[in-house]
């Protein structure tokens, strides 16, 4: 798969099927895949993370979800053929996976998430092979409950991981974990439990394509994400300028 350089960040131009079809051969073959999505949150925060910007750059695959991405790469004049969303991509591996016969193993979430999501993961693909699921609360400053949760994962069997908790703390469980999980394919996923158990409602196709679904956010936590999205979105646009100015 090809790449660009948006912002200081190696990043895939890939197609959804391209970066399926790369993954399934990956697993096929026991190779290990560590796999991201960057947005346009993710992109400002790494400018100052260097923690997360090196949990980032450490992964194999490094897909564009969010329209901001995809707009700002193409202002700075990058081939970027489609937005690969973090949840759509979840969808599409999953389908992949019950097919070809790959273990499942799905972490994060509350207790009652991510039990409702793996009901529903077993209800819309039927041929899944779901090795086993935790929630997603079970850091400590000591790392202990860590290393039970990466052991866990490691004797389940499961060759496919996805991983739902908030970044940068995803990010850099995994990036951490890696050579001790067992998995052939890990991919963290944000908030994607909450959409498939139902607890959180996806915007809209129409607001998905337009860039939208940070409104669509918003207008569903208004107190919380209205700072969080002005202040981001604006650190994006001053990022994007100066890399224009700079590249002329």
């Amino acid at each position: 798969m090809q790449t660009i350089n948006f912002l200081d960040t190696r990043m895939h131009n890939a197609t959804m099927a391209e970066t399926v079809a790369h993954i399934a051969d990956a697993v096929s073959q026991g190779k290990f895949t560590q796999h991201v999505v960057v947005n346009v949150a993710k992109l400002v925060h790494m400018q100052t993370d260097p923690q997360l910007a090196e949990s980032v750059s450490s992964c194999d695959i490094v897909n564009i979800d969010g329209m901001g991405v995809v707009w700002g790469a193409r202002f700075l004049g990058h081939h970027v053929p489609e937005r690969v969303a973090g949840v759509d991509l979840f969808h599409n591996l999953l389908a992949m996976g019950a097919q070809r016969g790959f273990p499942v193993f799905l972490l994060g979430a509350t207790e009652e998430v991510v039990s409702k999501t793996a009901d529903r993961v077993k209800a819309l693909y039927p041929g899944v092979q779901l090795a086993g699921f935790h929630h997603g609360y079970f850091f400590n400053e000591e790392g202990k409950d860590e290393r039970a949760v990466v052991e866990k994962i490691r004797a389940s069997g499961a060759r496919m991981l996805f991983v739902a908790i908030t970044s940068p703390k995803k990010e850099n469980f995994i990036n951490k974990w890696r050579d001790k999980l067992g998995v052939d394919f890990v991919m963290g996923v944000g908030g994607t439990f909450d959409v498939v158990a139902g607890k959180v409602k996806r915007a809209p196709v129409w607001m998905q394509n337009a860039g939208l679904e940070w409104l669509y956010r918003v207008m569903q936590e208004p107190g919380r994400m209205w700072k969080r999205y002005l202040v981001t979105n604006s650190k994006f646009a001053w990022l994007l300028l100066k890399e224009k100015c700079a590249s002329r």
